[in-house]
């Protein structure tokens, strides 16, 4: 057995990594199972046919999908892209081919890292740890992208009330700026959320609203 200190990440959880095993070849999966359980790592569910793996990866919820490349019912590689679709987990493809082209369209699919078959027993924790340090890298940069969205959004809304309150209450847009922050101090909401509701008010509204909060 391996030293478990070697495999350990320190942006890892101290849990277990849970892993998805498909592969249609009963002899494979078993020694996968017993080899994956012996360096630590637990196996929550296995399958023998590539359209039971999406779900079987969202019902289990697994940190890793080990998948083989030829499987009955959906390929390895079609099943990656339906993981990667959804942001399941991470994705090693196991194949018994290594062309340029095949590698290609695995990691197009979403496949994090390969094995070639037959790989060594120690070519196995190395690729898994791949795959789950690539899939954490994809998950915090995709989080990134997600809060400079939600940063721009918020700012386009912040704009457009500013825009139709210097309309309606002709206001100067350091005061319409200042005017959706004391309301969203004072209701302790984003200011984003207030900036939405002032963009879709009357101006009858707006003007009531504003002349309200003034004399407030």
């Amino acid at each position: 057995m391996s030293d478990p200190s070697a495999q350990s990440d320190p942006s890892q959880s101290s849990d277990p990594v849970r892993i998805v095993l498909a592969e249609d070849a009963a002899i494979i999966r078993l020694d996968l199972r017993e080899t994956l359980e012996e360096e630590g790592y637990v196996v929550v569910g296995e399958t023998s046919r590539g359209d039971q793996v999406l779900d079987l990866v969202r019902e289990k919820r697994p940190d890793v999908a080990i998948l083989d490349v030829k499987m009955p019912g959906t390929d390895g590689i079609t099943a990656a892209a339906q993981i990667r679709d959804e942001r399941l987990c991470a994705v090693l493809l196991l194949t018994a081919f290594s062309q340029r082209d095949l590698i290609a369209r695995a990691a197009d699919a979403g496949a994090l890292a390969y094995l070639v078959k037959p790989f060594e027993r120690a070519e196995l924790v190395p690729a898994v740890e791949v795959a789950l340090v690539r899939f954490k890298e994809l998950v915090d940069l995709n989080h990134q992208v997600e809060r400079a969205e939600a940063r721009l959004e918020a700012r386009k809304a912040i704009d457009r009330a500013k825009g139709r309150l210097m309309d309606v209450a002709s206001m100067s847009e350091a005061d319409a700026y200042s005017h959706i922050q004391h309301q969203a101090m004072g209701e302790r909401r984003p200011m984003a959320d207030v900036a939405a509701e002032i963009v879709e008010m009357s101006p009858d509204k707006l003007k009531e609203l504003v002349g309200g909060l003034d004399n407030g």
